[in-house]
């Protein structure tokens, strides 16, 4: 089977066709990879808030869904969640959304805004201390140096600039005027564009309707060794039932889960990737039949030669997979291109990881042994003795 490539020399016989079936294979590949990378980043947008909290349990409001959703509930029992045995610290979150006023690009822009108390500093971004510090100053926030420019203007560059001329930088939020402290990185996600940070007191100003004894998130952090399961479990026994306890992970199963099942985006990012396999399979399989038809005299001749199905099988899964092979390595190339592209454009973290490719790998070949393994029913009809008749 391997002494002769023949596989190889049907595959190129008509170079025209190969060309056409390596760009259906590319157009396949670039669509899944396309969608699997950013249903990648939606996911990874969605946590990069949880992922960075210094916390072990997590109480939100019960009919709370998502971080952009989060309902209000009474500070007091976060308090009463410090009493219990085996809990470090506690740390409650202000968030909301504030307008964004981007005077010099004409738009306002609505921006996730989030108050902590500036000593506790529940955040695990590097180096953000010293900046929160500066946010007991009144009207302080740090902003996202991630945030998209296009909606909020270029707020890093800019604060750069003015403090390399001993400068400060305001901003208008919702019509309060503000100065920019600093920077800390996180990044976009699809529901929210940007982010900043600031103390208690300086987001009670920013939304003046807020009740400083309504919070949206209660972080609890436990001390080294305790049993996290066994104090959430006592917190959802003895506290109201107006609160929910959450682990960390819990917390961030939580968001994913919406955004995965509970709105049509995960949906549609899935069916986008099976509607590119589907289309993969379609396109290797009308080129390999057709191949096939052409060649079905000399598959005739050589069953007459005494050559069985079965290596007749193997030469067209050959040929799968050497249409698989010239197809993905030049898809690769390009969706590298398209991913820094669209991380660019978006700012959402698109990833061509190793995992990740070995996954287009397989589903590269699984989409082209399919076609080929549908493609052997013609192979089956060559007949020596019609052939030959």
């Amino acid at each position: 089977m391997f002494a002769i490539p023949l596989a190889w020399l049907q595959l190129t016989y008509q170079k025209g066709r190969l060309a056409i079936a390596i760009a259906g294979i590319m157009f396949a590949v670039i669509l899944i990879a396309m969608q699997l990378g950013f249903q990648e980043a939606l996911f990874k947008s969605a946590v990069l808030f949880h992922l960075n909290l210094r916390s072990d349990l997590v109480l939100i409001h019960p009919s709370s869904n998502n971080l952009l959703n989060l309902k209000e509930f009474s500070r007091r029992r976060l308090y009463q969640a410090d009493g219990f045995a085996g809990v470090k610290s506690v740390y409650p979150v202000y968030i909301g959304l504030a307008v964004w006023n981007a005077a010099e690009l004409g738009v306002k822009e609505d921006i996730l805004a989030i108050g902590v108390s500036p000593q506790a500093n529940p955040f695990l971004f590097p180096n953000i201390k010293p900046d929160m510090d500066k946010t007991l100053l009144p009207d302080v926030v740090l902003f996202d140096r991630r945030s998209r420019d296009d909606f909020y203007g270029s707020v890093a560059s800019e604060y750069e600039a003015a403090i390399a001329q001993g400068k400060t930088l305001t901003k208008e939020i919702s019509n309060r005027t503000v100065t920019i402290g600093g920077l800390f990185t996180m990044g976009v996600s699809f529901a929210a564009n940007g982010t900043l940070i600031t103390s208690e007191q300086n987001f009670l100003r920013i939304f003046p309707d807020r009740l400083v004894g309504n919070i949206s998130l209660g972080l609890v952090q436990l001390e080294k060794g305790v049993n996290t399961i066994a104090i959430r479990d006592a917190m959802r026994s003895q506290l109201d039932q107006d609160v929910k306890v959450l682990t960390r992970q819990e917390f961030i199963d939580l968001e994913l889960n919406y955004w995965s099942e509970a709105t049509p985006i995960g949906f549609i990012f899935s069916l986008g990737v099976t509607m590119g396999f589907i289309v993969g399979v379609v396109i290797v399989y009308q080129v390999l039949y057709k191949d096939v038809s052409d060649h079905l005299a000399e598959y005739a001749t050589l069953k007459a030669m005494g050559y069985s199905n079965f290596y007749l099988f193997g030469l067209i899964l050959q040929e799968s997979l050497l249409l698989s092979l010239c197809g993905f390595l030049p898809a690769l190339f390009i969706c590298k291109i398209l991913y820094h592209l669209s991380e660019s454009a978006t700012g959402l973290l698109m990833d061509l990881s190793g995992d990740r490719i070995l996954q287009l790998f397989f589903l590269t070949i699984s989409m082209c042994v399919i076609s080929g393994t549908l493609s052997l029913r013609k192979v089956q009809t060559a007949d020596p003795a019609e052939i030959f008749d």
